[in-house]
């Protein structure tokens, strides 16, 4: 009996230190290098659609630069509380404006095909009105939806900080015949 008490004792002591690690796993690798997010409503149609669930790279971007057209996770500018997925589409020390429906950049043409539908137009926003050109400051971001029409950001609310990016989309794991990595425009 006394044997069967110390067997049980040393499998439950094993099965605590296997859960530990294993959590203990967890966290370092959600905290520091990935976490999912789902998207949330329509700002980001056609390419990512609501209910899809993304894993955010958390690491890269401490070692690189946020770049032009990468698909960022960061604290929203209301509610720090919650994450908003937006599209980069000017970076620090860059000229943005939008005028008759188009994005510039640096006085061109802001090329956005591999994203945005031919027809798609970019109306300015409470922050960036038409015709109005805005240099981003040192570490600041300038974030929009692919789906204009329907997208509360950069526009309106100003640029986004680098201290407020949680990591770029990198795999779209859910629904499972979308899952895949990500594609990398620059």
């Amino acid at each position: 009996m006394v044997r069967v008490i110390k067997a049980l004792v040393a499998f439950f002591l094993d099965f605590i230190e296997t859960a530990v690690v294993a959590l203990s796993l967890f966290v370092i690798v959600y905290l520091f290098l990935f976490q999912p997010h789902q998207v949330k409503g329509n700002s980001m149609n056609p390419n990512f659609h609501d209910g899809e669930y993304l894993l955010t790279d958390k690491i890269s971007y401490r070692f690189e630069k946020p770049q032009r057209d990468d698909v960022i996770i960061f604290k929203a500018p209301q509610n720090q509380d919650y994450d908003y997925i937006k599209r980069i589409i000017a970076i620090p020390g860059e000229t943005i404006k939008i005028s008759n429906g188009l994005v510039y950049i640096n006085n061109k043409i802001l090329d956005e095909k591999n994203y945005l539908a031919s027809a798609s137009l970019t109306h300015p926003g409470l922050f960036l009105s038409e015709d109005k050109q805005f240099t981003l400051p040192e570490d600041e971001y300038f974030a929009v939806g692919d789906n204009r029409d329907h997208s509360s950001d950069s526009r309106d609310w100003g640029t986004v900080p680098l201290a407020n990016i949680v990591g770029k989309a990198w795999l779209r794991y859910w629904p499972p015949q979308e899952f895949g990595f990500l594609p990398r425009f620059h």
